[in-house]
C-alpha cells in the first residue's frame, strides 16, 4: 500500500511536495495509518489531535496514545480539548456536527498560527459510500451524491482511493497499533447504522459493491461538472453584482425549464433550505424576504437579491453625529473626508462622491443617518421638495440600495445630502458663499 499511496499522491496531489502539512490523527486505524504513510514518505508533517471528551477516560487514553506515538516517531503534535456537549447544546447542533465544526475551525487556526499549507484527513472509500447513503436517505441534490471532495480548499483527503480492508491489511503487515473507538460499533449514531446494518447487506447483494460504486460516483461527478458548467454560464447571463449583494433576473429564471432546480443551483451556497418558499418568492410582492442562517433573499421588482444577514440595517447602528471640528467620519460602511475651504469656492459640476455645501447654513453637530418614512428634501437642479421614497422609486433603487443609503442632515434633521447621490438645493454654494464645507466619500 505504501507504494500505491506514494504513486497516488504524486499523480493526484503533486502540490503537497515540499509543503508544510498538518495530519489529523484521532488514534483510530485510518488516521494512524495515514500518519505512518506520510512519515514513511518523508513529508514535512505535524499532527493535530482533538480530545472531544465524549468517551471520558477512553478519550484521554486516545490522547495519551497519540502523544506516545508522536514522541516515538519524532513528530510535532498539536492537541486540544473541547467540551463538545456544551458546544452542541449552545449552537443547537448534533454531537457529530459540533465535533466537525470545532475540529475544522481549530485546524484553520493551526494553519494560520504555524504557517502551514494543508490539512490532511484520513477519510477513505467506505466513508464516501456512507456519506452518499446518508445524504440519499435524508434527501439531497446531485452534489450531495458525488461523495467527499478529495480537495476542498486547504483540506486534502489522500486516502479516498483506498478501502477499509486495504488500510487494515497495511496496519497488520507493518505491526501498526491503533486505538479502537468502541463508539464506532454502536448503532446509536446514524452513520454507524449505515456502516453496520446497511452496507453489509448491500455487499451481500453485490460482492463487487465498491467497484460498482466507483463507477456510479464517476458518472455522478461527470454529471455534476456538466451542471456546474451550465450554471456558471447561466449565472453570468442573469446576475448583476452590486456592491455587497447579488441580483438574479426573475424573468430569466422563470423562463428556464425548471425554475426550482435552477434556483437551487444558484442559491445552494447561501444555506437556504425551504426551496418551495424560495420558488414562491418569484411571484411574491416586492419586499418579501426569506432568511437563512447566513443570508437574506429579497424579492425586488424584477430581481431576486441576495445579501449577507450581517449587512442588514437592523444589525447596525443607523445614526451618528459629526462635530464642527471633524476632519473625517467613519463607520462600518461609510468613510468621509471633511474640509473647510475659507476662500470662495466656485460652483462645480456635480460629482456623486463630493458635496460642496455652504458652511454658513449648517448647524452642528451634523447627523449621519438612514432614511425614515416621511423624509423629504429639495433636490438640487429641481424646484420644490420631493419625498425620499419617490426619489428612490424614480432612481430605481433596489430595497438593498435604499437600506444602504446614508443621509447627511443638519442638527434639526433637515436633509443636506443624500450621500453619494444628490445634494439638497437649500445648502448648495452660491455667489454669496464665503466658506465651503467640502465632503468627499473615500
Amino acid at each position: 500500500m505504501l507504494h500505491d499511496f506514494q504513486q497516488h499522491i504524486t499523480q493526484h496531489f503533486p502540490f503537497l511536495k515540499d509543503k508544510k502539512l498538518l495530519s489529523a490523527i484521532s488514534g483510530g486505524i485510518d488516521s494512524v495509518v495515514l500518519s505512518h504513510l506520510l512519515h514513511q514518505s518523508k513529508y514535512d508533517v505535524s499532527w493535530a489531535h482533538c480530545n472531544f471528551k465524549l468517551r471520558k477516560k477512553e478519550s484521554d487514553l486516545d490522547e495519551a496514545f497519540v502523544n506516545e506515538l508522536a514522541n516515538k516517531l519524532g513528530v510535532k503534535l498539536h492537541t486540544i480539548t473541547f467540551n463538545t456537549d456544551d458546544y452542541a447544546s449552545k449552537n443547537k447542533l448534533s454531537i457529530q456536527m459540533a465535533a466537525r465544526e470545532l475540529r475544522y475551525n481549530w485546524f484553520a487556526e493551526i494553519l494560520e498560527e504555524n504557517t502551514l499549507d494543508y490539512v490532511l484527513t484520513a477519510h477513505q472509500k467506505e466513508d464516501v459510500l456512507e456519506t452518499f447513503l446518508i445524504n440519499f436517505t435524508r434527501g439531497t441534490g446531485l452534489e450531495g451524491l458525488t461523495g467527499i471532495p478529495a480537495i476542498n480548499g486547504q483540506i486534502v483527503r489522500p486516502l479516498l482511493n483506498f478501502t477499509r480492508d486495504e488500510i487494515h491489511a497495511f496496519a497488520i503487515e507493518n505491526n501498526i497499533e491503533w486505538k479502537e473507538d468502541k463508539s464506532n460499533a454502536s448503532t446509536k449514531y446514524f452513520r454507524n447504522k449505515i456502516r453496520h446494518q446497511i452496507i453489509p447487506v448491500l455487499k451481500e447483494l453485490n460482492p463487487s459493491l465498491m467497484q460498482s460504486f466507483d463507477k456510479t460516483l464517476e458518472n455522478l461527478q461527470g454529471s455534476q461538472q456538466i451542471v456546474n458548467d451550465k450554471i456558471t454560464d447561466f449565472k453570468k447571463k442573469i446576475t448583476n453584482l452590486e456592491n455587497e449583494y447579488q441580483q438574479f433576473s426573475i424573468d430569466e429564471i422563470k423562463n428556464t425549464s425548471n425554475p426550482k432546480s435552477y434556483l437551487f443551483e444558484l442559491l445552494k451556497e447561501y444555506n437556504f433550505t425551504e426551496w418551495n418558499d424560495v420558488v414562491d418568492l418569484l411571484d411574491a410582492q416586492s419586499g418579501k424576504q426569506l432568511l437563512s442562517k447566513t443570508h437574506r433573499l429579497i424579492k425586488d421588482r424584477t430581481h431576486i437579491l441576495v445579501s449577507s444577514r450581517q449587512s442588514a440595517v437592523g444589525s447596525q447602528k443607523t445614526k451618528f453625529t459629526i462635530n464642527e471640528d471633524a476632519i473625517t467620519f467613519r463607520n462600518d460602511s461609510l468613510y468621509l473626508k471633511i474640509e473647510v475651504q475659507n476662500s470662495k469656492t466656485k460652483a462645480q459640476k456635480h460629482k456623486p462622491k463630493t458635496a460642496l455645501i455652504d458652511n454658513s447654513l449648517l448647524n452642528f453637530p451634523l447627523i449621519v443617518r438612514k432614511w425614515e418614512k416621511g423624509d423629504y428634501f429639495y433636490p438640487i437642479g429641481m424646484k420644490g421638495k420631493k419625498k425620499l421614497s419617490k426619489f428612490f422609486k424614480d432612481e430605481k433603487f433596489s430595497i438593498l440600495e435604499k437600506e444602504k443609503t446614508w443621509l447627511l442632515c443638519n442638527s434639526n434633521n433637515e436633509i443636506v445630502w443624500i450621500v453619494g447621490r444628490r445634494l439638497d438645493n437649500r445648502f448648495k454654494i452660491t455667489e454669496d458663499t464665503t466658506k465651503t464645507l467640502k465632503i468627499t466619500i473615500q
